[in-house]
């Protein structure tokens, strides 16, 4: 498999605005059903001000990277707070989500040690 560079300006933007997943955009970096990749998938999210992720639990580990803005991580109903510079480590399983409590928008990267943005089986709590 060769290497791959992608520059986010080129990359869809997708966006969850409902009252189960949540308020936040993100964008698909490497994804082995979008690019000729594998073993790992990777995004960028942003939460506008006021905007969240909500509770959910998928079986493949997690992590995120904050990379910009300010906010709250529910891991298993504990909140811990979070800013640029943060990293979280997410089990398997794990019920978490994200709120941004700044005033600007909180931007992470996330990862997945998984070959696609399809091998991803959301479970949101608000559904169980």
């Amino acid at each position: 498999m060769p290497p791959v560079v992608r520059d986010s300006a080129e990359i869809e933007t997708e966006t969850w605005d409902d009252p189960v997943r949540g308020k936040v955009s993100f964008q698909v970096v490497f994804s082995q059903d979008r690019t000729p990749t594998a073993r790992l998938y990777t995004g960028l999210a942003e939460l506008p001000v006021d905007g969240w992720l909500g509770l959910h639990r998928h079986t493949a580990t997690e992590v995120y990277h904050l990379i910009e803005g300010s906010g709250v991580v529910v891991l298993d109903g504990q909140e811990h707070p979070v800013a640029a510079g943060s990293a979280v480590f997410t089990p398997g399983d794990t019920e978490h989500g994200i709120r941004n409590t700044g005033t600007g928008p909180l931007r992470c990267v996330y990862a997945f040690p998984t070959d696609s943005f399809e091998d991803v089986h959301y479970r949101f709590s608000a559904e169980e």
